[in-house]
């Protein structure tokens, strides 16, 4: 997997707000191909860096490319065209319509290109094992297949590259391991995945590699075995003694 082309490249990517720093000279290479995930404790600038990726924030410094093309600065309409997905924390569908038509509107307004839509929201259930709740309204899921649909409504605009933030926060074990099981059959169909993810027993699981921030900074990656024994990232996460 080190092997492959980088799908996404930060050079120096930096972003600040007014006085704060959130996220500092980031390089980052994610192979095509691969599940990689972007860990730090609380503050880190996580969820800045996935913004700034998807285009809801703009950098203060640095480049950003996906498949090979600069991004930085587009509108996030025209990042998701070019085939970037986002799945959210918190699962905001259209309460009001099935999961089906959930997913549906994902098809019609995702990548650019020709569609069957309703072929595409069949693979989506399919792939996310929805296909008994397509149906079913959006506002009577519960939490584990609100992820799923948060899942599946990234999957239906065809992206080549999709970011999941915490998909398997607040789930149970075995509710857990079925996500799991979704992103690697998602990556096994070629996608690209980068996770956001506190869930320290399914990113060592998951992940071809992992990327390490701590106030901002890229202070560590490697493969899960090397990030486990990092002395850095294990003071990142735990502290030091060195005030007592």
């Amino acid at each position: 997997m080190s092997a492959a082309s980088p799908i996404l490249t930060l050079r120096g990517v930096s972003k600040r707000f007014r006085g704060l720093t959130a996220v500092s000279e980031v390089d980052l290479d994610l192979p095509a191909g691969s599940i990689c995930s972007l860990i730090g404790p609380n503050g880190a600038g996580k969820s800045t860096l996935f913004n700034l990726v998807t285009g809801y924030v703009q950098p203060s410094a640095g480049t950003i490319e996906f498949a090979g093309a600069r991004i930085d600065g587009m509108a996030t309409d025209r990042i998701s065209r070019m085939g970037v997905a986002r799945a959210f924390q918190i699962s905001k569908p259209f309460p009001g319509l099935s999961v089906f038509d959930n997913l549906r509107v994902g098809a019609l307004f995702g990548a650019d290109g020709p569609r069957d839509a309703d072929a595409v929201v069949h693979a989506a259930l399919t792939l996310t094992g929805l296909e008994a709740q397509a149906r079913a309204m959006a506002s009577s899921l519960t939490v584990g297949f609100l992820r799923r649909l948060e899942l599946a409504r990234a999957i239906a605009t065809r992206p080549r590259l999709l970011l999941a933030d915490e998909p398997c926060a607040g789930l149970n074990p075995s509710e857990t391991a079925e996500i799991v099981d979704i992103l690697r059959r998602m990556r096994s169909r070629g996608l690209t995945i980068l996770l956001v993810e506190h869930d320290m027993r399914a990113v060592m699981e998951i992940s071809d590699r992992i990327f390490v921030l701590e106030a901002g900074r890229k202070i560590a990656e490697g493969p899960p075995t090397e990030i486990a024994r990092n002395a850095r990232v294990i003071a990142a996460y735990l502290g030091t003694d060195e005030e007592s």
